[in-house]
């Protein structure tokens, strides 16, 4: 019995954000549905302005690690950035690869209209990867 392998296609155009709570890279496909080639997209500056509940930086022996707010703001930082691209009509079908608890920030900040172009989410962290190892990652998904 032979078996059918099914990857996911990643139409052309299509934007991937690969994510962790310090960076995130913007990528765009160049090339068609089934071999796709990403290519990065420029000036992708993340606001990391939000520090939690009610603005104010807590530093405190009940909040002791200040660089899980800094992520957790910067993955805020993302979504924005990503709700407002969606909304201004620049991704139109969407990839976000980011590391666990990243992806778990980001899913309480998409808009509506992001979850609508949202083709998949991938649990992973590849910031720092190889753009070949983003695509290896998105075909396999």
């Amino acid at each position: 019995m032979a078996f059918l392998e099914i990857t996911m296609q990643l139409p052309r155009g299509a934007t991937v954000a690969v994510a962790d709570g310090e960076k995130l890279n913007l990528f765009r496909n160049s090339g068609d549905e089934v071999h796709p080639k990403l290519v990065p997209v420029e000036g992708t500056a993340v606001a990391n302005e939000n520090r939690g509940s009610g603005g104010r930086h807590h530093n405190s022996a009940a909040n002791p690690d200040a660089s899980q707010l800094e992520e957790d703001s910067f993955s805020v930082g993302v979504a924005e950035l990503l709700n407002r691209q969606v909304l201004g009509g620049e991704i139109s079908n969407l990839v976000v690869i980011a590391a666990p608890r990243t992806l778990g920030e980001l899913r309480k900040h998409y808009h509506a209209k992001l979850s609508s172009v949202l083709m998949s989410e991938i649990p992973k962290d590849l910031t720092g990867h190889a753009v070949h190892d983003v695509e290896k990652t998105i075909a396999a998904a």
